[in-house]
């Protein structure tokens, strides 16, 4: 019987994945932040090494048993950074034959129905990858959000709220009751308390109050339902650069979604489905409905030369709800 591990090294948690060859899931581990450029190399093996022993551990393996490892690295953006990513990864001292890619793409991997496509991702912040079917040629955008005129996750999402909040406060644009939602969120005394305090970074408004907007949106302020159209418009966008570096404006093929942004619903994916839909009208968006940890152990299984079937796909997605209660990112 042979072994495969993958690895999902995350800005806030890594999730590690051990499965046979026939995809059945045998152990599971989950360790802290991954990505160097907030914990550094040193911190991404301690976060990689750890989640390995808890999966190998949980698996009754020794590593010498793997056979193949996909790692999905948060922080990996640019060939410059392949070589220190290589020492790190070589540190766990693995014999198996490995593939690491970008973060975004074991979500691609694990949602698309033949494992390539385009996948879009949108929480605290955005990317958006493509890979096409030979896995042989990569789409991207630079994934650095509002720096690189990118969005929208919940943090570009928040930034434009706020512009809008602000516009709002000097009647640049009409009153919005995302004023007040914000006003309340915060604790602040009016609005120009929450301008004073968010721009003297006392008020701190992030990702996490994206949910405000969806719910001012719901109760019809046309403020926020225009600033979730905008988000779903350029999500869109973004999917639609990746499209055209890889020239699939004529295929059909998987539009994955991942990211608790798209929890919003229609009023951020139909927008973003249209927007797709002019560029690459036989584009099928999908929702990735497990962990994106299912993509890296099938990179792994890649790695190693083992051919994939549809049969292995659903072993592994129906056994690592059993092993383990593991939500999508």
């Amino acid at each position: 019987m042979r072994y495969y591990l993958g690895a999902d090294l995350g800005a806030t948690k890594t999730h590690t994945l051990i499965v046979d060859q026939t995809g059945r899931a045998l152990g599971f581990g989950e360790s802290g932040p991954a990505n160097h450029e907030s914990v550094g190399y040193d911190g991404m093996f301690q976060s990689m090494h750890d989640g390995m022993v808890q999966a190998l551990h949980s698996a009754g393996l020794k590593k010498e048993q793997i056979s193949g490892a996909g790692f999905g690295v948060a922080g990996y953006d640019w060939p410059s950074e392949i070589e220190a990513t290589v020492a790190v990864i070589d540190r766990l001292k693995l014999i198996a034959s490995y593939k690491f890619v970008n973060d975004a793409v074991p979500g691609l991997i694990a949602g698309s129905e033949e494992g390539w496509g385009v996948v879009v991702v949108s929480g605290t912040g955005s990317n958006c990858r493509g890979w096409d079917r030979e896995h042989k040629r990569e789409g991207r955008v630079t994934g650095h959000g509002v720096m690189m005129g990118e969005g929208a996750g919940g943090s570009e999402l928040m930034h434009r709220c706020m512009q809008i909040v602000g516009y709002s406060w000097t009647k640049r644009l009409p009153k919005t009751t995302l004023a007040d939602a914000m006003i309340a969120y915060v604790g602040a005394k009016d609005l120009e308390d929450l301008m004073r305090g968010y721009t003297t970074y006392e008020y701190h408004i992030g990702a996490e109050a994206a949910r405000i907007v969806f719910r001012v949106a719901e109760e019809g302020d046309q403020a926020a339902r225009d600033l979730i159209f905008w988000a779903g418009t350029e999500l869109g966008e973004m999917g639609n650069a990746v499209i055209r570096q890889l020239e699939f404006e004529n295929l059909a093929f998987d539009v994955v979604m991942t990211g608790s942004m798209f929890d919003g619903g229609r009023m951020l994916i139909e927008p973003m489905h249209e927007t797709i839909q002019k560029l690459a009208p036989k584009a099928r968006l999908v929702r990735l409905r497990v962990p994106p940890v299912v993509g890296a152990v099938i990179l792994g299984m890649e790695a190693a030369a083992f051919k994939i079937t549809p049969e292995i796909r659903k072993t592994i997605t129906e056994t690592i709800s059993v092993l383990r209660n593991v939500s999508v990112r």
